[in-house]
């Protein structure tokens, strides 16, 4: 059986190449709204405000920039009017038509930010009518609620955001990306033994840190809302201040790092300390060192690590949907969810 998750799981990599030839050009738009700003406000929600987590982290450490990720309801709810003169407020959604995200880009407009939207919904979508720019990723239409390319493909248009935003990286290797990505989903690594770790086990906590911290806290919502694990998104720096307490036999780890990452050293540690105790420590790229560090090993992309979690997510996915066969869940259509959730 193929599943829709699946297949566009291996759509990944042609939905990227075609996110990227069409939003690199849009550079020179980006660039002038960086010049009117000095900091940066995201707004999403779900699997969208994983990727603002990406965003911020790139954005910060490449374009030095001061971000944060936006508390949609003091627009919606608390009504209250902000100073946004200055910042680049940038709103995130699937399908565009998440009437919060979209109310809340509009009220930071009216607060005095200016604008992005980032959506797969197209240009007549109401979150890119509302925006000064609109970056439409071209992932095609995803009919698994569980989001897989149109994931990735927000965190390319982040990725082209920061470039417009003047980061600090070399924007030819962008170009690696789709590739990185079919070679992760042809060779994701050792799926079987991870999938049968996590078989019978009510949780798992999922941690990175830095830029693979948004990895972990999507591959922990993935195994959440696919396989109705109690899947603990954290930063490694949050998780050893107390949390660490819930690892033991029947709650494992599962640890995502870049392999040329400088939190890589501190993963490992981590990795080595959760075997230690007497946990399975699984984990997603880091090279060797993780891998060898941990209980069962999936592949990392060779990429550099600001576009590393672009490859990172792929094995968490394949994971996601692989688990949730075997536990007898279709992972198109989980209970309880939609593909477009709206909110007050």
């Amino acid at each position: 059986m193929t599943t829709k998750m699946r297949s566009e799981i291996a759509e990944q990599p042609t939905a990227l190449r075609a996110t990227l030839d069409a939003l690199l050009p849009q550079v020179s738009e980006i660039e002038p709204l960086g010049e009117q700003t000095r900091q940066l406000l995201f707004i999403a929600r779900g699997t969208s405000d994983n990727a603002a987590v990406y965003g911020r982290y790139l954005v910060e450490s490449h374009a030095g920039r001061l971000s944060a990720l936006a508390a949609p309801s003091i627009a919606t709810t608390y009504k209250r009017k902000l100073d946004l003169d200055g910042v680049l407020a940038v709103a995130i959604s699937q399908s565009g038509r998440t009437e919060e995200i979209v109310e809340t880009l509009s009220w930071a407009k009216d607060c005095g930010a200016r604008t992005v939207g980032i959506t797969n919904g197209g240009a007549d979508s109401p979150l890119a009518q509302a925006a000064d720019v609109a970056l439409c990723t071209v992932a095609g239409e995803e009919k698994a609620v569980p989001a897989t390319k149109t994931y990735t493909t927000q965190l390319a248009a982040l990725a082209v955001l920061a470039l417009g935003l003047g980061a600090d990286v070399d924007a030819g290797e962008l170009q690696r990306v789709p590739e990185a990505v079919e070679k992760l989903v042809a060779e994701p690594g050792d799926l079987d033994a991870v999938v049968e770790g996590l078989l019978d086990k009510p949780g798992v906590v999922v941690s990175g840190r830095g830029l693979a911290f948004s990895t972990a806290l999507e591959t922990a919502l993935k195994l959440k809302e696919a396989c109705y694990l109690h899947a603990m998104g954290l930063s490694y720096a949050d998780l050893l201040h107390g949390p660490i307490a819930v690892v033991d036999a029947d709650t494992p780890a599962l640890l995502v790092a870049s392999e040329n990452s400088p939190t890589l050293q501190g993963t490992v540690a981590l990795a080595e300390r959760v075997v230690a105790a007497g946990a399975a420590a699984y984990t997603i790229g880091g090279g060797t060192a993780l891998a060898q560090a941990g209980t069962a090993a999936l592949n990392g992309p060779d990429l550099p690590e600001w576009l590393a979690p672009m490859g990172l997510i792929v094995p968490g996915q394949l994971l996601t949907e692989a688990l949730a066969r075997r536990l007898g869940i279709d992972p198109d259509a989980p209970r309880g969810l939609n593909k477009v959730t709206q909110t007050d």
